[in-house]
């Protein structure tokens, strides 16, 4: 646990009690004794005394001492620290939660072992999360790309693009490049209609 938790941790225990915090209210107020704060709270003298130790642990209470008598006061520096430490705890990130992918798909895929560990390596619930340097595993994932086309059926720039953003909407242009320059897809010269090959 690091320091700053550790110091947040010890005021929010500091502050889970009821009297010590109907104190401090009146330690906002004015400084006051002991004697006159055990009254105002309806608490014996050695009770609010523990409680102002507390308080004063965590720097939320300063105490001056004058002859035989000793007065106690909000420290305001705590109290800014206090809020500042609770400031941090706001901006702390959400945790994310951990998606579970469900790899059911790629096993009723005729592939071979080691291509569908490459597809578990670059899909999270049959979509790709990146693309593999390699041409080798690139090759493995754009057959299977392929296979989401039907064959003997035309396609138009838009639907394949709509079939590939699916999957990966990321760079699907480069995705359909990679398809035809590898021969999986074929194009009509102009870009109008394309099919599996």
């Amino acid at each position: 646990m690091d320091k700053q938790t550790q110091e947040l941790l010890a005021l929010i225990k500091s502050l889970s009690d009821e009297s010590r915090i109907a104190i401090l209210r009146l330690l906002t107020q004015h400084e006051v004794s002991v004697g006159d704060l055990a009254k105002q709270v309806d608490l014996g003298e050695p009770t609010v005394s523990h409680h102002l130790t507390k308080l004063r642990e965590v720097g939320l209470v300063t105490v001056r001492t004058l002859g035989n008598h000793r007065f106690y006061r909000l420290n305001e520096s705590g109290l800014q620290h206090f809020k500042a430490l609770i400031a941090d705890f706001e901006k702390m990130p959400e945790a994310v939660p951990q998606i579970i992918s469900d790899n059911k798909w790629i096993e009723n895929l005729q592939l071979q072992d080691s291509e569908k560990s490459i597809l578990q390596e670059y899909t999270v619930n049959r979509k790709l999360t990146h693309l593999p340097s390699k041409q080798k595993k690139l090759l493995i994932i754009l057959s299977w790309l392929a296979s989401l086309f039907e064959k003997d059926r035309l396609y138009t720039e838009l639907e394949v693009n709509e079939i590939l953003k699916e999957v990966y909407k990321e760079d699907f242009v480069s995705l359909r490049r990679d398809l035809i320059d590898f021969g999986l897809l074929r194009r009509e010269r102009g870009g109008g209609k394309y099919w599996l090959a």
